[in-house]
C-alpha cells in the first residue's frame, strides 16, 4: 500500500467517515462528561491531522483495539466544543482496523507533516504537528501524594461507573507516580514539556515488575533520553484544548532514517 500525501483544505463537513493511521494514543484520562477516555492522533490517507476523541480504548471490543501504525475507519462528527480544525468526535462502534502501514512506507508517509518549528504550524492554523527537535533531557517528576491519590480516586470512581459510558467493564488501572518530561530544542528556540504518551507509563510499568524502580528511571533516562534520539525519533504534539499557545508532548515516534527537515 503506497500512500500519496498533501494537505487538503475543503470546507469541512459537519459528520463524514474517514480512514487514517494511528500515530499516537495519549495515556487514559478520567472526564466528567465521557468517564475514562483516550485521546488518539491519527493522519489521514491524504496527510491530513486528525485528532480522535473520546476513545473509550480500554472498553472497546478486542478486535477494535488499534495499534500504532494500523490504519482505521470510522464515522465522526464535528464537536461542538472544541473549534481545533483537526478535532473529530468518533463513534467508538464504527471503528475498524483494516490495515497496516508497513515499516517500508512509514518514513515516506511521515515526512510531508515532519517540522522543526511549533511557531509555523500554530501561525498556519494547525493543532497537531509532528516534530523534529533535538532533545536534551528526559527527566521526571515525582508527583504529590495528594496528586497521585487524587488521580486514583478518579480512576475507581469511573470503573464504577463503568456501566454508563461504555458497554464492555473496565479492568482497574493505575496512572503512573510520575510525571515523564523532555527538555528540547527546536528552530523556536528552547522547551520543555511533558510526555503524555501511553506507551511511555507502560515501559515504566512494564520494566517495574523486574527492577527496582530507581534502575527504571534509569534505563528510562537513557533509552528515551540518549538511544531513541540518537537512532531517530520524533515528538507528536499537540495544543491543550482551552490554551492554544500551549503544545503538549502527546507522544514518541522511533522511525530510523528521519531525512527531513534539518533542525538548524
Amino acid at each position: 500500500m503506497v500512500i500519496t500525501t498533501k494537505f487538503t483544505k475543503k470546507p469541512l463537513p459537519s459528520t463524514g467517515k474517514s480512514e487514517a493511521i494511528v500515530i499516537i494514543k495519549a495515556a487514559p484520562q478520567v472526564g466528567q462528561k465521557h468517564g475514562e477516555t483516550v485521546c488518539c492522533a491519527a493522519i489521514d490517507l491524504y496527510g491530513n491531522w486528525l485528532r480522535l476523541y473520546p476513545v473509550a480504548f480500554r472498553s472497546l471490543e478486542v478486535a477494535k483495539k488499534f495499534k500504532r501504525w494500523d490504519r482505521i475507519k470510522f464515522t465522526w462528527r464535528r464537536p461542538r466544543d472544541d473549534s481545533r480544525i483537526e478535532s473529530r468526535r468518533v463513534d467508538n462502534q464504527s471503528l475498524r482496523i483494516v490495515g497496516q502501514l508497513r515499516k517500508s512506507e512509514r518514513q515516506k508517509f511521515l515526512a510531508p507533516l515532519i517540522t522543526t518549528s511549533l511557531h509555523k504550524e500554530r501561525a498556519a492554523g494547525r493543532s497537531l504537528a509532528l516534530l523534529k527537535a533535538e532533545i536534551q533531557e528526559f527527566f521526571w517528576e515525582k508527583k504529590e501524594a495528594s496528586e497521585l491519590a487524587l488521580e486514583k480516586k478518579k480512576f475507581r470512581e469511573a470503573l464504577s461507573q463503568a456501566d454508563m459510558f461504555h458497554t464492555r467493564p473496565l479492568l482497574p488501572y493505575e496512572p503512573a507516580p510520575y510525571r515523564f518530561k523532555y527538555r528540547y530544542e527546536t528552530t523556536d528556540g528552547l522547551r520543555e514539556g511533558t510526555c503524555q504518551d501511553w506507551e511511555t507509563e507502560v515501559t515504566f510499568f512494564n520494566w517495574r515488575k523486574h527492577m527496582s524502580e530507581t534502575d527504571v528511571l534509569k534505563r528510562m533516562a537513557r533509552t528515551f533520553g540518549i538511544d531513541y534520539p540518537a537512532k531517530g525519533m520524533l515528538l507528536a504534539m499537540g495544543t491543550h484544548s482551552l490554551h492554544p499557545d500551549t503544545w503538549l508532548i502527546n507522544g514518541v515516534i522511533r522511525l530510523d532514517h528521519i531525512e527531513q527537515p534539518s533542525l538548524f
